[in-house]
């Protein structure tokens, strides 16, 4: 996890961190991801500075409240398919190994340790976890906003998981019948379509729909808000919400939803030789001249 401060070599050989970290104040921590020249799609390298960042601030006594920004037009575009090499056998904190194994075992365990592995451990965070939303969410741009307890959205903001175009059932933390229901989620996953902040927001899965020009404004005023409560009834106020959404099966259906991911992906493995079905990039092309699910 990198600082203003603390530059990496980024693409092109330029000084680029993947995130940022800010106290602000005494109780709130901001964590901005920063790869806007690519809408923010998420490398190995920044989902793991990303966990680093939720990391410290988890160990600060002091903060209550951790901020999730996004730099530049987009939250985030999903997951970066540009390849590149990472080390993940020496960052991975979960209990998967075999990233380098042949077939979809290697498949399988690098998408457990990176995707579903971190997004659960995220979503169990002790602290408040806010998302502050702008531009496009897509695909796996979900995995990141879905862990967090509130959402903040500009209203430009739209959230969309074409993921069964390229014959797959949807991202990795398939939360998405908790997050919009039973009919939307079908809706979305069926068409492609992305859906409004102001959907969103009717359904449930924002809290708050706020003009793009104050959506920081708003969305650390509600971060302030939250940060007056004592550190033990927010902890025990989260840890009841969780275990209750727990309890109507949440955490099986993701380990479901998990394994018909894998499924899918031996398929196109079989059919296509490809983790994904190739006709699918035209198909989500098209929907890009397609307006947003405002209903």
């Amino acid at each position: 996890m990198s600082e203003a401060n603390e530059p990496r070599e980024g693409r092109g050989g330029e000084s680029a961190p993947t995130v940022l970290y800010e106290k602000v104040g005494d109780r709130i921590a901001r964590v901005t991801l920063n790869r806007p020249e690519v809408a923010n799609a998420q490398s190995y390298e920044m989902l793991y500075e990303l966990n680093a960042a939720f990391d410290r601030a988890a160990g600060d006594d002091d903060v209550r409240v951790i901020v999730l920004a996004a730099a530049g037009r987009h939250f985030s575009s999903g997951h970066d398919l540009s390849g590149g090499k990472f080390p993940l056998s020496e960052h991975a904190i979960g209990p998967w190994g075999g990233f380098s194994a042949p077939g979809m075992e290697g498949h399988w365990a690098r998408e457990e340790e990176v995707y579903f592995g971190l997004c659960w451990r995220w979503r169990n965070l002790p602290k408040v976890l806010i998302a502050e939303v702008q531009g496009k969410v897509i695909a796996g741009g979900l995995m990141l906003v879905w862990p967090c307890d509130l959402v903040v959205a500009a209203e430009d903001a739209t959230f969309s998981d074409p993921v069964v175009a390229f014959g797959a059932n949807g991202v990795e933390y398939f939360g998405h019948p908790w997050e919009v229901g039973i009919r939307k989620a079908k809706e979305m996953l069926f068409t492609g379509r992305a859906i409004t902040a102001k959907v969103a927001r009717e359904l449930g899965m924002v809290n708050r729909v706020v003009p793009p020009e104050k959506l920081t404004e708003e969305t650390m005023a509600l971060a302030e808000e939250v940060a007056q409560q004592p550190m033990m009834g927010l902890k025990t106020a989260k840890e009841s919400v969780n275990q209750a959404q727990d309890q109507q099966g949440f955490y099986n259906a993701l380990r479901s939803a998990m394994s018909l991911q894998q499924l899918a992906h031996a398929q196109n493995y079989v059919v296509h030789d490809l983790a994904v079905d190739p006709a699918g990039m035209e198909i989500i092309k098209g929907l890009g001249r397609k307006p947003p699910l405002d209903q």
